[in-house]
């Protein structure tokens, strides 16, 4: 595959997996389960320029201009590298012979970065620790990442299944 192809099949991946996530999202939202605010996640990277990478509450934080439109971007621009990370990790050939199983645990070692830098960085704590129900959060958060994954594999098989 052409570098310049592998690029923008890459980026279709990591695009078509975090949109598998944010459905899964939306239905647990429509449940009644609690989710992610992307203008926390931007208000988050907004303070990052002015050299503030953690915050008590994020909540509490001032309010970073356009901070919703920054979250998402920021949301699919990570989706995007973890799909690069896992075809780095599983080759090329990985594009046109997707797998499931390297997708979903690339997928769910995702999880990583929001327990041990976004939370603790939002005033979350590691692993969730300064919420009420940590254990609970920590559980949400694998499953979405597993989710993410499955996304990861779904985005590849369909565009392996198009292509030319």
């Amino acid at each position: 595959m052409h570098t310049a192809h592998a690029a923008g099949h890459v980026a279709l991946v990591g695009i078509g997996a975090t949109a598998v996530m944010d459905a899964w999202l939306v239905l647990l939202s429509r449940l009644g389960v609690p989710t992610t605010s992307f203008a926390m996640v931007g208000r988050w990277v907004g303070h990052m320029p002015r050299g503030q990478f953690a915050h008590a509450t994020i909540a509490k934080a001032p309010a970073v201009r356009h901070e919703l439109v920054l979250g998402w971007l920021t949301h699919y621009a990570i989706g995007i590298a973890y799909a690069a990370l896992l075809v780095a990790t599983q080759g090329g050939t990985w594009l046109e012979q997707p797998t499931l199983l390297p997708a979903l645990a690339g997928g769910a070692a995702t999880v990583l970065a929001p327990w041990f830098v976004m939370q603790p960085a939002m005033g979350s704590g590691f692993l969730a620790s300064k919420t009420p129900a940590p254990l609970k959060n920590c559980l949400r958060n694998l499953a979405n990442h597993a989710v993410f994954g499955a996304g990861l594999y779904v985005a590849a098989a369909a565009l392996a299944g198009v292509a030319p």
